[in-house]
C-alpha cells in the first residue's frame, strides 16, 4: 500500500515537474517571439525613417538646385551650393540605411555623389570669378530635372510602402533577389527600387575641374604617352627587372583593363606572396606589395628613407623629395614627389615600403606618378613670399615655407606658397597659397605620433 502511494506521488511530482518544464520553455519561448517581434518592428521603423530621410532630401536637394539657377551674386550662389552639398551628402546617409545591396543603388548613390561634388566646385568657382556661367546654369538645370525625377519616384514608392502595396519584406528580400538573379533565378526587376534605377533620367555631363567630370575618364597617362604595348612575355620580364629577380618565378593573375591596363603577376619570395601590377602601354611597374611577415627593425627611419630614395633613382625616378612617412608593422612607408627646380609637385606622387628588417622595398605605387609626371612650364608667380605671407592667420606661426604644386579636385594643377606653420596649441598645419592671385588654395592639418604623420 505505501508502496502504491509512493509510486503515485513520483508519478505527480514528475509530471507536475514536466509541466513546468513545458511551461518555462513556452514562456521563453514566447519571450523570443517577443524579442523578435519587436527587432522587427526596430528594423521596420528604421527602413521607414531612412525612406522618409531620403525622400525629403531629395525633394529639398531639388529646390536648391533650381534656386541655384537664378542665383547672381557670388554669396547667394555660395549658400545655395552650401545646401546643395548638405542636402546630396544627408540623402547618401539615408540611402546608405536602406536594404538594397550596393549595386542596386549604384545610379542613385553616383547622381548623388555628382550632385555634391559639383556644387561644392561650383561654390568655389564663384567665389574667385564671381559669376555662374551659362554652361553652369544648364548643368545646374539638368542635375534638378534629374532630382525632381528621382524624388517623385522616391516619393511613389514610399507611398506604396506606406499604403501597403510594397511591403519592408520585399525590399529586405533585395539582396536575396540579387544573388538568385546571378543564380538564375529572379531578376533585378523584382525590386521595387530597381525600377526606379532602370528608369533612371538621362543626366547632363559635367564638366567641371572635380573628379566625376566627364573629360576625366578618357585621360591618357602622361608618362605612357607616345609608348607602345607590351606583351605579357614582356611585362613578366619587366616585373622581375624591376626586383632583380628571375622571370619563371612570376605567374600571371590577370590582365586588367580600365583606365591603367595591367598584367598582374604573383610569386613567392622569401615566405610571402609578392604582388606585381605592369602597365599594359610600356611596361611600366604601377604596383608591388610583398606580404612577408617582418617581425623585427633593424634600421632607423633614416636609413629606411635613404635606401627607399636609392630604390627609386636606380629605377628611373630622379629628382624625388620625401615628405611624409607612417611606421606600420616595422613597414615604413614613405611618400615622394618630384622635384622640378625650387617647386616640389605632389601630383607626382610615389609610395615606397620599406621592411625595417633588411631594408629591402615591400610596396610600391607609382600611379599618381604615372598619370601626372611630365616637365612641366611652370608660370611665373606675381605673387611674392611677403604678399603671401600675409594672407595667413595671424593665429599662425611660420616654420617653413617652398613652393609648391598642388593638384585641384580634377585634373588640374595650381602653383602655390606652402607654409608649415604652428598653432597656440601646438598643432602643425600646411597653407597652400595661389601664387596667381593670393588666395588660399587649401588648408590641411597633420596628426604626428610616434609612428609617423597622417595629413588630413
Amino acid at each position: 500500500m505505501h508502496k502504491q502511494i509512493f509510486r503515485r506521488r513520483t508519478l505527480v511530482r514528475a509530471a507536475s515537474f514536466l509541466l513546468a518544464a513545458f511551461v518555462v520553455v513556452g514562456g521563453l519561448a514566447l519571450q523570443a517571439r517577443a524579442r523578435a517581434e519587436a527587432y522587427r518592428l526596430y528594423l521596420e521603423n528604421g527602413y521607414r525613417h531612412a525612406f522618409a530621410e531620403l525622400s525629403a532630401n531629395l525633394n529639398e536637394l531639388d529646390v536648391a538646385l533650381q534656386k541655384g539657377i537664378y542665383a547672381t551674386s557670388p554669396s547667394m550662389l555660395g549658400a545655395l551650393c552650401t545646401q546643395i552639398y548638405g542636402k546630396a551628402m544627408s540623402a547618401q546617409m539615408a540611402l546608405g540605411e536602406l536594404p538594397y545591396s550596393n549595386v542596386e543603388l549604384e545610379q542613385t548613390a553616383a547622381f548623388l555623389a555628382k550632385a555634391g561634388d559639383y556644387a561644392a566646385a561650383l561654390s568655389r568657382s564663384a567665389a574667385v570669378t564671381g559669376v555662374c556661367s551659362d554652361e553652369q546654369r544648364e548643368a545646374l538645370r539638368g542635375l534638378s530635372a534629374g532630382a525632381s525625377d528621382l524624388s517623385a519616384r522616391v516619393a511613389g514608392l514610399q507611398s506604396d510602402l506606406m499604403g501597403g502595396a510594397v511591403t519592408l519584406e520585399d525590399l529586405e528580400a533585395a539582396e536575396a533577389r540579387l544573388s538568385a538573379a546571378e543564380g538564375g533565378g529572379h531578376t533585378l526587376a523584382d525590386s521595387s527600387y530597381q525600377t526606379v534605377e532602370s528608369d533612371f533620367p538621362e543626366l547632363p555631363s559635367l564638366i567641371y575641374d572635380g573628379p566625376f567630370s566627364e573629360h576625366i575618364a578618357g585621360r591618357t597617362p602622361a608618362m605612357l604617352e607616345g609608348r607602345e604595348d607590351v606583351t605579357q612575355d614582356e611585362a613578366r620580364l619587366a616585373a622581375a627587372r624591376f626586383l632583380n629577380l628571375k622571370p619563371e618565378l612570376f605567374t600571371l593573375v590577370s590582365a586588367g583593363s580600365g583606365r591603367l591596363p595591367t598584367y598582374s603577376f604573383s610569386a613567392m619570395v622569401d615566405g610571402g606572396e609578392l604582388y606585381v601590377e605592369v602597365t599594359r602601354r610600356g611596361g611600366l611597374v604601377v604596383e608591388l606589395l610583398h606580404s612577408r611577415p617582418v617581425e623585427s627593425a633593424a634600421l632607423s627611419r633614416e636609413e629606411a628613407v635613404a635606401a627607399a630614395a636609392a630604390f627609386l633613382t636606380s629605377r628611373g625616378y630622379p629628382n624625388m623629395t620625401e615628405s611624409y612617412f607612417i611606421d606600420q608593422g616595422n613597414v615604413l612607408t614613405i611618400n615622394f614627389a618630384a622635384q622640378q627646380g625650387e617647386v616640389l609637385c605632389y601630383p607626382d606622387l610615389v609610395k615606397v615600403s620599406v621592411a625595417l628588417d633588411n631594408g629591402r622595398v615591400v610596396g610600391f605605387e607609382s600611379e599618381g606618378y604615372l598619370m601626372n609626371h611630365t616637365l612641366r612650364d611652370l608660370p611665373r608667380f606675381p605673387v611674392s613670399l611677403g604678399k603671401a605671407q600675409a594672407a595667413l592667420s595671424p593665429e599662425l606661426d611660420i616654420l617653413s615655407h617652398r613652393l609648391a604644386l598642388i593638384p585641384t579636385g580634377g585634373e588640374y594643377e595650381v602653383l602655390t606658397h606652402e607654409f608649415k606653420c604652428q598653432s597656440a596649441d601646438g598643432r602643425h598645419v600646411l597653407v597652400y597659397i595661389n601664387a596667381q592671385t593670393g588666395q588660399e588654395e587649401k588648408i590641411l592639418i597633420l596628426l604626428e605620433d610616434e609612428s609617423g604623420t597622417l595629413v588630413i
